[in-house]
């Protein structure tokens, strides 16, 4: 039997979690660190440790402790708050991981944008917040409200920085190789809180052979000397070239990896197990598609008070996964301001180009009804 991996925090099934979980298990053993492990993740683990992944010290000793009794092949997370507790773990375990600096320093987008200048690597201007998901997965808000963005501090910068379209490169890190296995193109919603809308991966992508964008790639893996690590590196495509946003040396959320995994064949969560054990993933393309998903806001503040799904959606030929996330009487936020969590359900289409994801995507929308009690109306949060 394969030794288990460690993971440190299981994250929320509304933010896509499940799905990187149940492929990891089904390559390796899973125990969980986390306090109290959610329902919808107990099926796949096969041992769990009461500690909390945001207490570094504490969880560092308590899985040394574990592992003075038990094997332990690798350590994993999927949380930007969580690099530093699995640097040390994985350091003070000899295991395949991050410097510590080098976690730290992807945690902060602050501390990433100055390490990044001082390594004359192009990033975008300080108050730039780009993908919304992948500043907070810098800083941990995944499980966090909307706080201030560091990065709106200090000087704007050159405000050409801040145009363009958003790309991330889903890379796989091996020892001296830097792979991109594909690009997620992501469209954000308005400011203030530009949270994601949908994402689009495309196997035939024509940025895969621009070298300008595959340079920057690099040389970011190595200005933070990052080695055998699955890593979402999120750039503006900007008139001067290519900008780094963010860093995120761990699996993406936001079912980037089932998109990846439809559209190329690539399984990044299970590449991300055999990287932490010490392995080489299979990296091998086996299929060349399109897949995509979308993201539901509520229009309205309030107070959802119905939301259904048409049957009729599973029977669409482009339909591959199809998930309510929130229920009648939760409260909602409405764009500008609304965050991942306010999400009232999420749908995957696949498709054989981009164009046909589109209209997929949009055909789906069409089977979702919500009605929401406006704050106006007598709801109050």
């Amino acid at each position: 039997m394969a030794q288990p991996v460690v993971l440190l925090g299981a994250g929320r099934r509304d933010s896509c979690d499940e799905f990187p979980l149940a492929r990891i298990a089904a390559a390796r053993p899973v125990v969980l660190v986390d306090p109290d492990p959610p329902a919808w993740a107990r099926p796949h683990l096969t041992g769990h440790l009461a500690a909390d992944p945001a207490r570094e010290s504490s969880t560092t000793e308590a899985v040394l402790a574990y592992a003075a009794g038990h094997p332990v092949a690798g350590v994993l997370t999927w949380s930007g708050a969580h690099l530093t507790t699995a640097a040390r773990i994985t350091a003070r375990l000899g295991l395949p991981g991050l410097p510590y600096e080098t976690a730290a320093a992807c945690a902060d987008p602050v501390a990433l944008r100055t390490l990044l200048h001082r390594k004359r690597l192009p990033t975008t201007g300080p108050r730039d917040r780009g993908d919304a998901s992948d500043a907070r997965n810098a800083r941990n808000a995944r499980n966090a409200g909307d706080a201030e963005d560091p990065r709106n501090r200090g000087d704007a910068g050159d405000p050409r920085d801040r145009e363009g379209p958003l790309v991330s490169a889903e890379t796989v890190v091996l020892d001296d190789e830097v792979r991109i296995v594909a690009l997620t193109r992501t469209t954000p919603g308005p400011p203030p809180a530009r949270s994601p809308l949908r994402h689009h991966v495309h196997a035939h992508d024509g940025l895969l052979h621009n070298r300008f964008l595959r340079t920057c790639v690099e040389r970011t893996v190595r200005a933070l000397a990052l080695t055998h690590t699955v890593a979402h590196i999120t750039l503006r495509l900007t008139a001067r070239g290519p900008r780094v946003l963010a860093v995120a040396p761990h699996l993406p959320g936001d079912l980037i990896p089932l998109l990846v995994e439809r559209a190329t064949g690539v399984d990044l969560a299970t590449a991300a197990a055999a990287l932490a054990t010490g392995d080489h993933p299979d990296l091998t393309p086996t299929r060349q598609r399109a897949a995509a998903v979308q993201f539901a806001y509520p229009t309205v503040t309030g107070r959802l008070t119905h939301l259904r799904l048409d049957p009729a959606a599973e029977h669409d030929p482009s339909a591959d996964r199809i998930l309510l996330t929130r229920h009648p009487g939760d409260p909602v936020t409405a764009a500008p301001h609304a965050h991942v969590t306010d999400r009232l359900a999420h749908w995957v289409v696949t498709a054989e180009n981009p164009t046909d994801c589109e209209t997929a995507l949009r055909r789906m929308a069409h089977h979702l009804t919500a009605r929401i009690l406006p704050v106006a109306d007598g709801y109050a949060a």
